[in-house]
């Protein structure tokens, strides 16, 4: 086989369609364009916006504002009143781990951040994600030590 003997697939390659080179060849004359009117004439056309009148999709749709943060980070609060409810003195170490266990939060898809809402007096080693600064100034306060664990 030679370069000058490649030929493209069987019914691969479609010959242009010639418009306007005479009546013989099915598209002449108006060159498939039919006879006058709008469309008709060359640049001629509603844009893809225009939709006949009817208010287009574009403002029919409502406005979407601002942006969505690909790397944002969502977290499960926990408040360190449920940790005082539900860790007496037979815990001394939770982790995101624990907390689902006991029921605290449901999954472990998130990040867990301990919020200081309510009081704490047991002294308990807590890891998360994130403490809130009262959070880590009540279980400091309780004896206990704050751990912030790495997001995965």
């Amino acid at each position: 086989m030679q370069l000058h003997d490649l030929r493209p697939p069987a019914g691969s390659h479609k010959r242009k369609k010639r418009i306007g080179r005479g009546m013989a060849s099915g598209s002449g004359k108006t060159s498939g364009r039919g006879i006058k009117g709008q469309n008709a004439r060359s640049g001629g056309g509603k844009g893809p916006y225009f939709e006949g009148g009817q208010l287009p999709l574009v403002r029919r749709l409502p406005f979407r504002r601002g942006f969505t943060n690909i790397r944002r980070v969502e977290y499960k609060p926990v408040n360190v009143e449920f940790l005082q409810e539900r860790f007496g003195e037979g815990y001394q170490e939770i982790t995101p781990e624990v907390l689902i266990e006991t029921g605290v939060i449901k999954s472990s898809d998130k990040a867990v951040a301990i919020l200081g809402n309510g009081e704490i007096t047991t002294a308990l080693t807590v890891k998360a994600h994130r403490f809130s600064k009262s959070a880590r100034e009540k279980i400091e306060a309780a004896g206990g030590t704050v751990e912030v664990l790495p997001l995965a």
